[in-house]
């Protein structure tokens, strides 16, 4: 873990226990609310937002840098997006509001090409 602040660790846990918090909701309060179709919705935005969590905490483990300062800023601009925007569509937005969905991957694959770049040098060092 190198040279994060309070703040990027503050961000990191606020986006894993949001997806816990998120996932409880739908599981139990949302339950007889939301048809099938939203209940499917709901579960893609959690299990997104929750494996989108974790790639934030891996970033911890990246070298300083651009790149790594690129997969802080993606990973949860896409959680915002990506999984909001299903979260939205699940409690009944207007279905064009999907139309922004695709933006939000977008973010995520940034996030993790990222992160990629970032880990090379340590990835490379540890197969020598």
């Amino acid at each position: 873990m190198r040279h994060l602040s309070f703040a990027t660790g503050g961000l990191i846990g606020l986006v894993g226990a949001s997806a816990v918090m998120l996932g409880a909701f739908g599981a139990h309060a949302l339950r007889d609310v939301l048809d099938a179709r939203g209940n499917e919705l709901w579960h893609t935005a959690v299990s997104y937002h929750f494996w989108h969590a974790l790639a934030l905490m891996l970033t911890m483990f990246a070298l300083p840098g651009r790149a790594r300062r690129v997969a802080l800023v993606a990973f949860p601009l896409g959680i915002v997006v990506f999984s909001g925007s299903l979260y939205a569509l699940a409690l009944g937005a207007p279905r064009w509001f999907g139309a922004i969905t695709p933006l939000g991957g977008v973010a995520f694959i940034v996030g993790w090409l990222a992160l990629g770049i970032a880990l090379a040098p340590q990835l490379s060092r540890a197969s020598r």
